[in-house]
């Protein structure tokens, strides 16, 4: 039965990851994921999840709202039954954090 719920628990994963591909920083047009803002994602037998997140400087214009749109994206999915987002700054953003598709879009590589 344990497979079972491993198979359940990366589907509603990759729900939660495509959901939270649909939130941008406003000033940079690559989704908060490929970013590499998010640092951590649990998701548990209850179908709760925790995101560990950063955004791109203590500073950031959006540090209020980014994380309350992670949050409001994720409790849409409908398996989710609650969401915790943690921001943290540790470790720091640096923009090796990115995927290589983010780079490429932003001209990195």
């Amino acid at each position: 039965m344990s497979d079972n719920g491993t198979n359940t628990e990366v589907t509603l994963r990759d729900k939660v990851i495509a959901a939270i591909k649909s939130v941008y920083d406003p000033e940079i047009p690559v989704d908060v994921y490929e970013l590499g803002l998010i640092y951590e994602i649990q998701v548990y037998p209850i179908n709760n999840v925790y995101i560990k997140m950063t955004l791109t400087s203590p500073a950031c214009p959006s540090a209020e709202a980014i994380p309350s749109e992670v949050e409001q994206k994720v409790k849409m999915v409908e398996e989710v039954n609650d969401v915790e987002v943690e921001v943290t700054f540790d470790p720091p953003y640096t923009q090796e954090m990115m995927s290589e598709a983010a780079r490429l879009e932003l001209g990195f590589m």
